[in-house]
Parts: C-alpha cells; sequence; structure tokens
C-alpha cells in the first residue's frame, strides 16, 4: 500500500532539508508539564476509566483517552516555545508498559490517537517557511532484554526478543496511522531491546509498503560512560547503524554538565545527524530538577557552537521556557557537517572494534 498520508513524504523531505541548513529544536519533558496539573486518581481516570479495576494515576500516557485537553496543551505549549519537532505523549504506550494498569489493550488506541493530537497541534502552527514535525515516540519499555531482574539468578529474563518486537510493532503501527512523520526510538539502556525495535519497524516497513525515517537516542546512565547494558556509545552506534537512521543521539539520565562527552563521541563517529535531549540536571532530595533554562543554554550553546549537534532539546526537569532558551540559543548557528570516516569492519561488544 502507499502512505495514507498524501503530505507525509513532503514533510519528511523538508525535515531532512532543514537538518542541513540549521539546528532545529526537539520539545522537552511531557512529565514535567503534566505534573503542574497536580492529577489524583480522579484526574487520571476522568469519565472515561472512572471505573477502571486498578490505579492509574501516574500513567501519564491514558491522558491522551482521558484528558486530551492536557496533551494538547503541552504540545501548543512546546511548539509556540520554537519547538520544530513535537514527541507524541507514547513513550509508554507499548503492551508491555501499559501491563502495569492492565491497559494492553489499549496500546494500539493510545499511540493512534497520541500521534493524532500531536500531528493536529503540529499542523496548527506550521507555516510555508516553517513546517513543523511531529516524531513518534517508542520508550524502552520497563523491561530489559539483556539484564537479569534478579541478581541471584543471572540467566533470569523477564521479557524476550521477540515480545518486545511484537509490541514495538502495535506501537509503531498505531503512530504511522496517527501520521507521524518521524519513528523516534528514545532512551535506549539496553541495545538489545532498541534492535527488537528496529526488526519490529523494518518488518512493518515491508508489510506496509512505505516507510518513515526512524531516529535513535541512547541513555548514558551514569558517568561511567556506559548504558544500562554496559555498552560505551562508540559501541553502541555500530551495533545500530545498520539501520540507517536519520539521527543519533544521547538523551535523559545525565544533565548538560556530564553528557558532552557522550554526545562528542557519537558526533566523532556518526554518519547520520545527531541529537541531544539532556535533563535538567540530576534529580535533588527533592525528585526536582535545578538547571534553569540559562544554566542549561550554557553548555547547549557551547555544543552547538562546537558543530557537535543538529538537534537539541530538553527531557527530564525541562519546560517550555527551556525549550524557548535553547531555540534562542541555537539561533544562527550552523549545524554539525558529517565528516567521511575510513571504511571499516566495525563491530561491538561492550567496546566498540574495528578492524
Amino acid at each position: 500500500m502507499s502512505d495514507p498520508f498524501p503530505g507525509r513524504p513532503q514533510r519528511i523531505n523538508a525535515l531532512k532539508e532543514a537538518l542541513t541548513r540549521r539546528i532545529l529544536v526537539l520539545d522537552g519533558a511531557a512529565g514535567t508539564f503534566i505534573q503542574n496539573y497536580e492529577l489524583d486518581e480522579a484526574g487520571y481516570r476522568a469519565t472515561r476509566f472512572a471505573d477502571w479495576t486498578q490505579d492509574i494515576k501516574g500513567n501519564n500516557d491514558i491522558l491522551i483517552l482521558s484528558r486530551p485537553d492536557i496533551i494538547t496543551d503541552m504540545h501548543k505549549a512546546y511548539l509556540t516555545a520554537g519547538a520544530d519537532i513535537i514527541e507524541s505523549n507514547t513513550f509508554s504506550a507499548t503492551t508491555i508498559a501499559q501491563s502495569d494498569y492492565g491497559m494492553e489493550a489499549l496500546s494500539y488506541e493510545l499511540n493512534v490517537e497520541g500521534a493524532r493530537l500531536a500531528r493536529v497541534a503540529a499542523d496548527s502552527a506550521a507555516t510555508d517557511s516553517r513546517p513543523r514535525f511531529v516524531a513518534g515516540a517508542i520508550g524502552p519499555t520497563n523491561r530489559t532484554a539483556s539484564i537479569s531482574p534478579d541478581v541471584n539468578d543471572p540467566g533470569k529474563r523477564n521479557t524476550d526478543f521477540d515480545a518486545l518486537a511484537q509490541s514495538y510493532a502495535e506501537a509503531t503501527r498505531g503512530l504511522l496511522e496517527g501520521g507521524v512523520d518521524v519513528l523516534l526510538i528514545e532512551t535506549i539502556f539496553d541495545t538489545l531491546n532498541a534492535k527488537a525495535a528496529i526488526y519490529a519497524v523494518q518488518n512493518l516497513f515491508d508489510e506496509l509498503g512505505f516507510e518513515v525515517p526512524i531516529m535513535l537516542s541512547v541513555t548514558i546512565t551514569d558517568q561511567s560512560g556506559r548504558t544500562l547494558s554496559g555498552q560505551t556509545p562508540e559501541a553502541f552506534w555500530n551495533a545500530v547503524r545498520h539501520a540507517k537512521p536519520l539521527s543519533v543521539g544521547v538523551n535523559c539520565a545525565l544533565g548538560p554538565d556530564l553528557m558532552r562527552p557522550y554526545v562528542d563521541e557519537l558526533a566523532t563517529v556518526a554518519d547520520c545527524f545527531v541529537s541531544a535531549y539532556p535533563n535538567a540536571g540530576l534529580p535533588n532530595a527533592f525528585g526536582g530538577y535545578d538547571e534553569t533554562p540559562a544554566s542549561m543554554t550554557e553548555h547547549l550553546g557551547e555544543w552547538a557552537r562546537s558543530g557537535l549537534l543538529n538537534l537539541v532539546g530538553g527531557c527530564c526537569g525541562t519546560t517550555p521556557a527551556h525549550i524557548e532558551a535553547f531555540a534562542k540559543a541555537v539561533d544562527g548557528i550552523s549545524p554539525r557537517t558529517n565528516s567521511a570516516r575510513d571504511e571499516k569492519m566495525r563491530l561491538s561488544g561492550l567496546e566498540a572494534f574495528a578492524a
């Protein structure tokens, strides 16, 4: 079949062209925005889920269906702040993640409606001279294929590749039906999870007969400079570069003061666009985030001037005010350009290897 959204191929071309001309701006945190509403259990349930048999407070994705007004206001706020790309509110909208709330059966609907809400907001903000784009957010789930959940049983797993791929495929199908321009596989802490997502997405492209670009974003969990499953940024890149992503980058976990070396490492080795959207620092003793728009911009502006970035945004703790500051900081700065790399066999374990 052909792409059911006639305007999507044109938007994808516009996105690729814009990335060669300027640094594009991603949106900021969804959770931080939603927390401002101080919703209680009834607030999450609203009318549709008033009689749900499990607690659902904290399930931010379900607000797509119970409080779409909040999600629409969030998208509008980030677009007004200067975001070129907004993410659908679907980070945890897989069957695996929604099983915590007994809402697995809603996964497909969540992704369709989450993408649709973002699409409507982006189209309303777009102009002929400045299109706006929607990234379908695909989170890592709350399970890992590489690490045992039981320290006393190293061989134990609570998921596997096939289960992950099936869950990712259903979410992706919904995102594409809802009208996203790109798929953002983000906050990757386990490369095997990401490989399951890539596998699912590419198989779905083959089935549907059309495709959209894939963006990848890894999370470096601490100052060891590795993912939770132990890979360095370059080893991660070697493991996923076969997907030919539109972009690769780093998000979450660290603030901008600690993330720079890992963005730099990817910017050195990747032959695609590079993104970065850090947290507003590490959580403080009260679970909040202390990095202000000004303090973060000091770092992100330097990254941009140093030629590390094609896309910049914010993760946990960031707000529309942060995104507005980032957009102003990178305005007029030339985007990173790819440099040719020697042709070598490049392998990955926990470390990168080239021969």
